[in-house]
C-alpha cells in the first residue's frame, strides 16, 4: 500500500466515521490524564499529545491533565551537586529539594505543556495543586522528608476551569493548614483527583505498554481487568514493583468513583485518540467489573 493509499480521504472519512460514536458516548465526560515518561521528553510526542488535548477538547471532552517531572528535576539537583535519593519509589524531599520541585514542576514543565497546548488556542491554564486549597496533604513518613500524603481533594478551582472550556493543567505540590508544601506522587495525585471530579477516566501515560504480567515479555500484556482481578495481582506480587503506585492509584480512582483507569505507552504518537476514539483501544483497561 503506498503513502498515498494510507492517507486516503477514504481512510480518513472511515476514521472519523469509527470515532464518532465515542465522541457522542463522551460528550462533555471528565477525562484525567497523567503525563509522564517519553511524552515528556520527546519533543514530538510532546506537539502530539498537545494535539490530542485539544482535539478532545474541541469534540466535548473535559480533559485535565496532571504531570510529573521527576527526570527533569533530577537533571536541576545534579547540576547543583545534590543527588537523588528514592525509598520505595519516592524521593526524598528536604527543604532544598522541595524549592527545585516547586521550580522545575511548576515554574518549568507546567510552563511548557500550557504553551504547547496554547499554540492550538489560549485553552490551558497552569495549577498546582496548593492552588485554591486544592490539595491539602500531610507527611507521608518522616524519613521521606516534605514529601506529602493526600489528605483531601477540593476539586472546585479545576471544575470552574472546566466549566469555562478550559484545560486545567496541574503541578502536583499539596501544602498543609500552615501553608507548608509537600511533593506528592503525581499517579496518586491523579488518581485521587479523578475521583474528586467524578471522571470517566484517568488513563496513564507511561514507558511501557500497559500492564504486563512480566516486564520482560511485551506478549504478556493484560488488556483489560476488573478491580478485584487487579487487587489480587498487588496481593500476590505478580506486578513489577515499578508498576504498582500506578495501580494503587487506578484502584483509589475507581474505587472513588471513575469509570475506568487505563495505562498507555506514551512513546505512541496520538495514544490518547487510539485508546479514546477507536475501536481498536491501546494498552490495558481496568473497570470495576467485567467491560
Amino acid at each position: 500500500m503506498t503513502m498515498t493509499e494510507v492517507f486516503s480521504p477514504e481512510l480518513r472519512a472511515e476514521a472519523l466515521v469509527e470515532a464518532l460514536p465515542y465522541i457522542k458516548r463522551f460528550q462533555g465526560a471528565v477525562v484525567v490524564v497523567k503525563l509522564g515518561g517519553s511524552a515528556m521528553a520527546d519533543p514530538e510526542l510532546a506537539k502530539t499529545f498537545a494535539e490530542d488535548i485539544v482535539l478532545l477538547r474541541s469534540v466535548g471532552l473535559k480533559p485535565v491533565v496532571v504531570h510529573g517531572g521527576g527526570p527533569q528535576i533530577g537533571e536541576h539537583l545534579r547540576k547543583l551537586g545534590k543527588e537523588s535519593r528514592f525509598q520505595n519509589g519516592l524521593r526524598v524531599t528536604d527543604e532544598e529539594t522541595l524549592d527545585v520541585v516547586r521550580m522545575i514542576l511548576v515554574g518549568k514543565v507546567g510552563r511548557d505543556i500550557v504553551g504547547a497546548i496554547n499554540v492550538h488556542g489560549a485553552y490551558a491554564v497552569g495549577l498546582s495543586g496548593e492552588d485554591g486549597g486544592m490539595i491539602t496533604a500531610e507527611p507521608h513518613d518522616e524519613s521521606l522528608g516534605l514529601v506529602g500524603k493526600i489528605v483531601s481533594v477540593q476539586p472546585g478551582i479545576v471544575e470552574r476551569l472546566l466549566a469555562e472550556s478550559m484545560i486545567p493543567v496541574i503541578s502536583t505540590i499539596g501544602s498543609d493548614s500552615s501553608g507548608q508544601a509537600y511533593n506528592i506522587n503525581a499517579d496518586t495525585v491523579a488518581g485521587a483527583l479523578a475521583a474528586a471530579l467524578g471522571a470517566e477516566k484517568v488513563i496513564y501515560l507511561t514507558d511501557v505498554p500497559g500492564l504486563l504480567l512480566d516486564v520482560t515479555d511485551p506478549s504478556s500484556l493484560i488488556s483489560k481487568a476488573t478491580l478485584p482481578q487487579v487487587e489480587a495481582m498487588l496481593f500476590t506480587s505478580v506486578i513489577d514493583s515499578g508498576m504498582v503506585p500506578k495501580l494503587e492509584a487506578c484502584i483509589a480512582a475507581i474505587r472513588g468513583g471513575t469509570a475506568s483507569a487505563h495505562m498507555l505507552d506514551g512513546a505512541i504518537p496520538h495514544v490518547l485518540l487510539l485508546e479514546l476514539l477507536t475501536d481498536a483501544g491501546i494498552g490495558t483497561m481496568i473497570t470495576r467489573e467485567q467491560p
